[in-house]
């Protein structure tokens, strides 16, 4: 694996997330604002920087109360998938998680999506929950997944 580098997420990384997000999530991509407001809440994000400096992944966490976290997003390039790029991210916000003292980390995953629910589970998240029409506007089902930390 080439060279990458975990990196706060900074504003002016916001502008490459968003070809990411399309090409990920299509009209469920988040917007500009959206990421600005996560920076703006406070909520921790990573971004995968290759060699040049340019964007390949990205990933966020957000703490809830005093001992839960969710994970808020998680995207590789479909150029640079299959180079542990979101392994690494996700073993960072779980890192990040224990740190802040979270016991249980949560997410949410499109129900169709098996290849992300794969990679969950290795990490030990089960299934506790389904949200009905979660993701807008395919109305796709969200499966909700648990990990309790060590």
């Amino acid at each position: 694996m080439r060279d990458v580098d975990l990196a706060e997420l900074r504003w002016f990384h916001i502008e490459q997330l968003l070809p990411i997000e399309d090409e990920l999530f299509g009209e469920e991509r988040w917007s500009a604002g959206m990421f600005w407001n996560e920076l703006a809440l406070g909520h921790y994000y990573l971004v995968a920087l290759d060699v040049d400096g340019s964007v390949l992944g990205y990933a966020g966490l957000a703490v809830a109360g005093p001992d839960e976290a969710w994970v808020q997003n998680l995207g590789v390039r479909t150029s640079a998938q299959r180079r542990g790029i979101g392994r690494r991210l996700l073993e960072a916000l779980l890192a990040e998680a224990k740190r802040r003292g979270a016991r249980q980390v949560l997410l949410e995953v499109a129900v169709d999506n098996a290849p992300a629910q794969r990679l969950y589970a290795e990490y030990g998240f089960e299934a506790v929950g389904i949200r009905r029409g979660y993701y807008q506007p395919s109305n796709t089902d969200a499966l909700v997944m648990m990990r309790e930390q060590d």
